[in-house]
């Protein structure tokens, strides 16, 4: 295979990715197809809980009773329905302590118990028509998910006079994880199709919208076989899989548009594919490197929190950017030298203009709109950064409101047979059985101070009933049931009263409430250091990009405050209930405690993705000529329709996966989709243009030590020249005028 020659001008990065392109391309072929093998089957070894602070005290309660107590822990509930009958109809309790007993025969299955053997008044429906067998499916998530499907059929449906729902803790995540794969392929065969005609239309050549399609599949299939290695050392979240599709097709097409669009600018001067596509490196690729590092590092943080949930899309996201970054800087310029000026074919817009209507070549004429729309924005610039400003708090001020929770039944839909349980029993059935809340007692006691403590707990305001104890050598539990909902704040305060008894034993608190508590508390403990983790990585990272010390700041702030929109709808539609009928879930009046750090980590980064390609450019030609007006009105003319373009794409594969069933899931997808268009259409289009008119040059200013900093480890899009930039030459005749007008 004859070596392409590089003339000096290219770099050595892009004489190492063009070397032999075609080589380079089929070992990226041969290492997708090793990825498909070693991601196979994933979803099956994911889980779908991780919100659990695994080092609290709930925590420690829970494994501790499924050592010592396991039958106190049931996990699978038989909602048993007597239709017009009573459940205490002995034809109905026959059948009932005849499915109970086959229920115990199953391998797997312990810890067997049901009204008709104990009587307990919480295991009846206040109506009489319905009752409830509970056991435990022994093993991890995915064992136990094995069993639940083989005994399901054997118990599901209708059992002589009764009629058998399957519910509890181990169905509900069973279905979860089920309803979230089949959603996950329809997500996929929505999003593929629209995003390729999506491209057709931003790029007019099919060819050339075939590129980030193509990168960004080789960052999911990417992603799959790392997600599938670490689940070999951890516990991965099934959820970690939607964000993988998102960013994966998300991000690489936003790399890819960013470095095509200005391989064709290159070509479209007349310059040759090699030149083109190492000036295109130089510049774009720089660009595509300190986005991906932004992205990552806003993931990264999410590695602080100790839940796996959270832990789970820090993997997911660092890999599919770092894969989406390394696809679109090594294979990408491969593709495009061998493609040349044919990355132009197939232009399939031909079909809808006019006879002699030429096809428009990407050049300086492109994007004229878009300076218009910044002279605009800065000739009335107070105007536009305090309307801008105003819209995007009010739009939050819903946030104010928020009230945490956790996930749930309620996250499936209203149909499937998990929720409709887990609802009948919230409604009919006195306190909450399933949701009430467990005290380890570890030391040696006597029957009177088990007594006594039991006396004290039952008298706290918010206890409708204390069981127990159970005493097995030097541990014991009690059962204790709320007087209202499971994890309404009445509840929560419990857990804090009984955790602050007095007892002659240690005791720890665990249930529904409890875990929310400590899951409350361990984000609120992690999130200022998640937050100046992402603040001063991104602040270093936009310095190193521009040399200013107050673009960074900007840069953050107004991030911070594109998400506000975004906050203010997760509250008004999912925790309100407003369009609760038209997106189709259900409505529990509470946010998972998880999905707002999530959602902002997620956000923020792809906020700075857009950030950074407009601040590139906008710092080029503004080290090309020093006129700071004209290089914001520049940088917006070049990138406003490809960040816009670029939104638009990821938003609708955000949509894809917002149309899933799964609450949180919905959440997640229509709420990015959300922050994402906001970020282009209003802050990167008003707000900054807007903030850096009213800057004017000082937004380029950093005193000298940190010039110096930049001037030996910065980053630009644009060349250095020889000698001073005109930037810097305005810089200097500045303080040339300010010595002389203080005497120095």
């Amino acid at each position: 295979m004859t070596e392409v020659k590089s003339p000096p001008q290219v770099g050595r990065w892009t004489r190492f990715v063009t070397a032999r392109p075609r080589l380079s391309l089929l070992a990226a072929l041969v290492v997708t197809l090793l990825a498909v093998l070693a991601g196979g089957g994933v979803a099956d070894r994911l889980s779908s809980g991780g919100w659990e602070d695994p080092g609290a005290e709930s925590t420690y309660a829970t494994e501790a009773l499924e050592r010592q107590f396991p039958d106190s822990q049931p996990n699978l509930l038989l909602l048993v329905d007597a239709g017009r009958a009573s459940v205490d109809d002995p034809v109905v309790a026959a059948q009932a302590e005849d499915l109970a007993a086959r229920l115990a025969a199953e391998e797997g299955v312990t810890g067997v118990g049901s009204y008709w053997q104990s009587r307990s008044p919480a295991l009846r429906a206040e109506d009489g028509r319905q009752a409830l067998i509970a056991a435990r499916i022994t093993g991890d998530e995915t064992t136990a998910g094995e069993t639940l499907e083989r005994i399901a059929p054997h118990f599901r449906g209708s059992q002589g006079p009764v009629e058998v729902r399957i519910g509890g803790i181990v169905a509900v995540r069973h279905e979860m994880q089920t309803t979230i794969q089949e959603d996950l392929v329809r997500a996929e065969m929505i999003a593929l199709p629209v995003t390729l005609v999506l491209l057709v239309m931003v790029f007019g050549s099919a060819v050339a919208a075939l590129l980030p399609l193509g990168i960004g599949i080789v960052a999911i299939l990417g992603t799959n076989a790392v997600l599938r290695g670490l689940t070999e050392f951890t516990d991965v979240s099934v959820f970690a899989l939607n964000l993988t599709t998102a960013l994966g097709l998300g991000l690489a097409i936003d790399y890819a548009l960013f470095i095509v669009r200005r391989f064709r600018e290159e070509l479209a001067t007349g310059a040759d594919p090699l030149t083109s596509v190492a000036t295109t490196l130089r510049t774009a690729g720089r660009t595509v490197l300190f986005s991906a590092l932004t992205v990552a590092v806003s993931l990264a943080a999410m590695l602080l929190f100790p839940q796996y949930f959270l832990r789970s899309f820090a993997y997911a996201g660092i890999a599919v950017v770092l894969l989406a970054a390394a696809a679109a800087l090594i294979l990408l310029p491969a593709a495009l030298l061998l493609l040349g000026h044919r990355v132009n074919s197939l232009d399939l817009r031909r079909l809808f203009r006019r006879g002699g209507q030429r096809a428009r070549v990407p050049g300086a004429e492109e994007g004229r709109g878009w300076g218009r729309a910044a002279g605009l924005v800065m000739r009335r610039a107070p105007f536009f950064a305090l309307a801008t400003t105003a819209v995007l708090v009010l739009l939050g001020l819903p946030f104010l409101g928020v009230k945490f929770g956790t996930a749930d039944d309620r996250q499936l839909p209203s149909g499937a047979e998990s929720h409709v349980v887990q609802q009948d029993i919230r409604d009919g059935f006195p306190g909450s059985p399933g949701g009430g809340l467990e005290i380890l007692a570890e030391g040696r006691a006597t029957e009177a101070q088990y007594a006594d403590y039991k006396e004290r707990v039952a008298a706290l305001p918010e206890v409708l009933r204390v069981d127990g104890p159970l005493v097995q050598g030097d541990a014991a539990y009690f059962t204790v049931q709320p007087r209202g909902e499971a994890v309404d704040e009445p509840a929560q305060r419990l857990v804090g009263d009984i955790r602050a008894l007095d007892a002659p034993f240690d005791t720890a608190v665990t249930g529904t409430a409890a875990v929310l508590v400590d899951t409350k508390d361990a984000i609120g403990e992690q999130l200022p250091w998640a937050a100046l983790f992402i603040a001063v990585v991104t602040l270093i990272l936009v310095f190193l990009l521009t040399g200013s010390v107050l673009i960074p700041l900007q840069a953050v702030l107004l991030n911070a405050l594109s998400l506000t929109a975004m906050f203010g709808a997760v509250v008004w539609v999912f925790q309100d209930g407003h369009l609760s009928g038209l997106l189709d879930f259900t409505s529990t009046g509470s946010i998972e405690t998880t999905l707002p750090v999530l959602m902002f980590c997620v956000a923020f980064g792809l906020s700075m993705d857009y950030g950074v390609f407009l601040l590139s450019r906008i710092k080029e030609e503004y080290d090309h000529t020093g006129d700071h007006q004209r290089a914001v009105r520049h940088g917006l003319q070049r990138t406003g329709g490809l960040i816009t373009a670029a939104a638009v794409i990821l938003a609708v594969v955000m949509v894809a996966i917002g149309t899933s069933r799964v609450t949180n899931t919905k959440m997640l997808g229509l709420g990015i989709a959300l922050a994402v268009l906001m970020d282009a259409m209003v802050v990167r289009s008003l707000l900054v243009p807007a903030v850096m008119r009213l800057t004017g040059r000082a937004t380029w200013w950093a005193p000298a030590p940190l010039r110096r900093l930049h001037a030996r480890f910065g980053l630009s899009e644009g060349e250095s020249a020889p000698g001073a930039t005109p930037a810097e030459q305005g810089r200097e005749k500045e303080r040339e005028g300010d010595k002389v007008t203080t005497g120095g």
